[in-house]
């Protein structure tokens, strides 16, 4: 994804500088709009600079979510003891094992130092902070309640992990298995069936029909394996081509949420952190059309992302929470009916982390039988595949035995 240099002023008027990853200027524009930051210029990373950004940071350690985790929850608790936040601040910068989120530490605290809001300063870091974490900070800030909201972005940031987690273990299994068959019919028809055609043209007569597709779908991968190969890495490498456009990640997210098996539970997966995360920023008294924007952002799917939105945009036209999210078509009837009670009764956020610990639910049961759904498939395709070799390498030796027979 291309990366824009940016340079906007905040609420106050300070300027604010650096770098967001995005599709295309606009889009960084709205993220700078999401952020409160008016900006002056917005242009593209030239690719100079970014080689030696990515050559740089082929040495430079890494920051994870588990840093911004961990950073929420001692935040919560230096805060919630009576911590003034720069006290709170030198003291996470001088106990982070992470080197790199210790300088992002301290230009934090150097921020706050020249009267920036913490909000402000996190922004200025927008690769490691989201916008949703930012605006969370900004909503803490202007309540009181910032130590609450950092707690309530802890266990955000942790579910968010363990949702992912449950969609890499849910796609993990049947992708091993589609790649060891892959392997498995390249060492056949490469290695395995060559040296049995050895054998059959000893005999001298003529083959069964399985027997000559085998041999000439053997024959057609010794002659051809380097092409095979380089149209393999070409087609990876348009597909990555493909996704890295805005409607190609389109397409691609919502082609995963139809795969047979794995595509409901990346399904679930998404409402799951989608519920949860519109719940956290209901509570922290953001604004319902704000909360939509900020959630279709962080979405970890385009397609999940873009109905997000427009459930934001029938809001913003009058229409009920009830008819936008039944309009999306993305949820389930017996979620419609607990958003129809929750909007009815005031309590939606409430019913929103129901949803979400119920989508929870379901994905861990589906990953539990994940291999008792998948067994019964890759069993038949194994039996068809044993029974094509099977008849095409042993049909020929037994019509020669029956020839011997009645030679005989």
């Amino acid at each position: 994804m291309p990366s824009f240099v940016y340079k906007g002023r905040d609420s106050q008027g300070v300027l604010v500088q650096g770098t967001i990853e995005s599709i295309d200027s606009s889009n960084v524009a709205s993220q700078l709009s999401s952020l409160n930051i008016t900006p002056i210029e917005i242009k593209a990373q030239s690719a100079k600079t970014a080689t030696k950004e990515v050559n740089f940071n082929l040495f430079k350690e890494k920051i994870s979510t588990l840093d911004v985790m961990l950073f929420s929850r001692q935040m919560y608790t230096l805060l919630k003891a009576g911590i003034p936040i720069m006290n709170a601040l030198n003291g996470l910068q001088a106990s982070t094992q992470n080197k790199a989120f210790s300088l992002v530490i301290g230009n934090v605290r150097e921020s706050l130092a020249g009267g920036r809001e913490l909000s402000v300063a996190l922004a200025q870091h927008p690769s490691v902070f989201s916008s949703f974490y930012v605006s969370m900070v900004r909503v803490g800030e202007s309540t009181g309640l910032l130590d609450s909201v950092f707690f309530r972005l802890f266990e955000h940031i942790e579910f968010e992990r363990f949702m992912r987690d449950q969609i890499k273990a849910a796609l993990r299994y049947p992708t091993f298995v589609v790649i060891a068959m892959a392997v498995a019919i390249v060492v056949v028809n490469l290695f395995v069936i060559p040296a049995f055609a050895k054998v059959f043209q000893s005999f001298g007569v003529e083959l069964p029909l399985m027997t000559r597709g085998l041999l000439a779908f053997s024959g057609f991968m010794q002659a051809f394996w380097p092409y095979l190969l380089a149209l393999i890495v070409g087609a990876v490498f348009l597909f990555r081509s493909y996704t890295a456009t805005s409607i190609g990640r389109y397409n691609w997210d919502g082609f995963k949420l139809k795969i047979p098996i794995a595509g409901k539970i990346v399904h679930k997966a998404t409402m799951a952190r989608f519920a949860r995360s519109f719940a956290l920023s209901s509570k922290s008294g953001v604004p319902i059309t704000n909360g939509l924007k900020l959630v279709a952002q962080t979405a970890d799917n385009d397609y999940v992302g873009s109905r997000i939105d427009q459930m934001r945009e029938g809001v913003e036209r009058g229409e009920s929470i009830l008819r936008t999210a039944t309009n999306s078509g993305v949820f389930n009837p017996i979620v419609l009916q607990m958003i129809a009670v929750g909007e009815e009764s005031g309590s939606l956020d409430d019913l929103m982390e129901e949803i979400a610990d119920m989508y929870q639910r379901d994905v861990e049961y589906e990953i539990k039988t994940l291999g008792a759904q998948i067994e019964p498939i890759l069993i038949v395709f194994l039996g068809v595949m044993v029974l094509i070799l099977a008849l095409g390498i042993f049909l020929p030796i037994w019509d020669l035995g029956n020839v011997a027979l009645h030679k005989g």
